[in-house]
């Protein structure tokens, strides 16, 4: 009887382990995908890595840096692959040294002696590396989404004069909000996470950490200063769409701006790249128009 039990305890975590990789597969992409989709084209990403005595940070890198540098921060879970369809947009790369990053604990970016890094601040603190390989005469655009907004709000923060615009794209800022679901609690326990991917046991250490590092965010939103655009789908599962009124009230700066599209789900750095990408080519960030709306059905409010 013993046995028995214990086999399909086995059975069931294992299972259980299967569906929660299966949830976010889609957020995480393997070395061989990477490969297989840059095989054939022409232009390849270059990958760059920072290191010192504690850090070491995997980034990816497309165009000269004499231009202008994009920053893309990837969310939890997550890599710096999730932004291929921006890093491989050609008029991007014609005006753009886009630079995108896998934070410490994922992929190849690591701080000694720490398994996951939970700390908004400490996440922050690791990119500030990245700054210095601006070498143009422009500063920085920085876009983080998802888990990585806030990220990319401390950062902008920590080097104001070093950044031009912060763009949070489904962002998870409200600590109020921060949302659970049904197999979260399953993914923090350690023999679970034996079969599932460091991403997504990075992620879970994250997840029930941050609703604390949240709440030590908010003297931060009223210290913004650079042009922040805010932007927030109504039809998000995993950033609540009230974040973005979390957003209206918290940040202060009068150079804010906030899209909220109605249908939209989490993942619109894909489905509205159209919209980003003109948002990026013609500074458009505090203009009346953008002509690139979503697709037919949806709706777009700007404030």
């Amino acid at each position: 009887m013993l046995s028995f039990k214990l086999l399909r305890s086995a059975i069931l975590f294992l299972s259980l382990s299967v569906s929660l990789s299966s949830c976010f597969s889609r957020y995480i992409i393997s070395a061989k995908e990477v490969r297989r989709h840059y095989a054939d084209k022409k232009v390849k990403p270059k990958e760059i890595f920072i290191k010192n005595d504690t850090l070491s940070l995997s980034l990816a890198s497309m165009g000269p840096d004499t231009l202008p540098m994009l920053l893309l921060i990837h969310g939890a879970p997550g890599s710096l692959w999730g932004y291929m369809n921006l890093m491989d947009d050609e008029d991007l790369q014609k005006h753009f040294h886009i630079v995108s990053v896998d934070r410490v604990g994922y992929g190849k970016s690591r701080l000694k002696k720490r398994r996951y890094v939970t700390s908004i601040e400490t996440q922050a603190n690791a990119l500030l590396p990245v700054l210095s390989l601006n070498k143009s005469d422009q500063k920085v655009i920085i876009l983080g989404r998802s888990y990585g907004a806030p990220i990319a709000a401390r950062l902008t923060s920590l080097a104001p004069d070093k950044v031009k615009e912060l763009i949070m794209v489904s962002p998870v800022i409200d600590p109020e909000t921060e949302r659970f679901f049904w197999f979260s609690k399953w993914g923090r326990m350690s023999f679970v996470q034996l079969f599932l991917p460091a991403a997504f046991n990075a992620a879970t250490a994250e997840k029930y950490s941050h609703a604390a590092e949240l709440r030590k965010m908010l003297p931060v939103w009223e210290q913004l200063s650079v042009p922040t655009t805010v932007i927030q789908g109504g039809n998000d599962w995993i950033a609540d769409p009230t974040n973005i009124d979390f957003a209206k009230k918290h940040i202060k700066s009068k150079r804010a701006q906030y899209i909220f599209l109605y249908n939209a789900g989490h993942m619109i750095t894909f489905s509205h790249a159209s919209m980003i990408k003109e948002m990026l080519l013609k500074s458009r960030l505090f203009q009346d128009k953008i002509t690139a709306l979503e697709p037919k059905g949806e709706g777009m409010e700007r404030e």
